[in-house]
Order: C-alpha cells, then sequence, then structure tokens
C-alpha cells in the first residue's frame, strides 16, 4: 500500500466533479491510488453529486470540501484539474508533482436553466458515468496525458 500513486483532483469549488473523481478513485482503485480531492474556492458538497454516487454504490457523503491549502503539504505524483478554470488557477505544487488536465462539464453550470429535477439528475449522472470511465483507465492514462 505504500507505493500507491498519490493524486489530487482539483476543482474550481471542490463541491461536485473532483468529489465524484476522488469517490471513484477510492472505490475502483483504493489498491494503487491514494486519493484526494480540494477546490480553489471550497463551497461545500453538492448533494446531488452525494445522490447520483449512492445510486451507483459510492458514498461520498463523508466527504468534505477542502481548500488546496489542506492538502498542499502532501506529496502528489499527480494533480489532476478536472475543471477548467481550476487548470488555469492551478499552482505550482512542491516536488515532482505533475499537473494534468482533464477537464469535465460542470453539472452545476450545464443545469442551472432546468427545473425538473429528474434531468438535472440526468446531466449529474452523465458526468458521474464520464469521470468513472476516465478513474477506470487509472493509473495508465496518465502516462499518456502527461506527455501532452
Amino acid at each position: 500500500m505504500a507505493d500507491r500513486l498519490k493524486i489530487l483532483f482539483l476543482c474550481t469549488g471542490n463541491s461536485c466533479r473532483s468529489q465524484m473523481a476522488e469517490g471513484w478513485a477510492r472505490h475502483l482503485k483504493g489498491d494503487q491510488i491514494e486519493a484526494h480531492s480540494a477546490g480553489i474556492q471550497p463551497q461545500g458538497l453538492n448533494p446531488r453529486a452525494v445522490a447520483v454516487m449512492a445510486e451507483a454504490g459510492v458514498d461520498i457523503s463523508g466527504h468534505t470540501s477542502k481548500p488546496l491549502a489542506e492538502v498542499m503539504s502532501i506529496p502528489f505524483d499527480y494533480v489532476i484539474t478536472v475543471c477548467d478554470d481550476a487548470h488555469e488557477a492551478c499552482p505550482v505544487f512542491p516536488g515532482k508533482a505533475q499537473v494534468v488536465h482533464v477537464g469535465f462539464p460542470d453539472p452545476p453550470r450545464l443545469t442551472r436553466h432546468l427545473q425538473d429535477e429528474e434531468a438535472i439528475l440526468q446531466v449529474y449522472r452523465q458526468v458521474r458515468d464520464a469521470i468513472r470511465d476516465f478513474v477506470q483507465g487509472l493509473p495508465d492514462n496518465l502516462c499518456n496525458l502527461a506527455r501532452k
């Protein structure tokens, strides 16, 4: 377990996408990855993200929305920015951390005009599943992304 990759999933608010990614990484790759998440400007855990992850059998209800400063002392192998804003604002990390950008759509932004809760949750599910597909390819897909 000591040789697990330390990966930070970074987003602007650490409320949705980075939380889903951390949850999937712990659930699917816990034997290979020590997963963390944080936000440039933490906004609290998104209840719809919690709900759609629970539907998929992953409990993130105990996660907290953390500021980046809270995890800066961890010697990450990779920092994966999951939104464009976080990628633009991503600080330099000490040590060997490689920053990789893999953007996913923002469910709150995509659904702000919707009124139907089921339609809103469907958007969250699509993003959840896209993040799951990416995480399933870890850590192998990081080598290809880091070269870009």
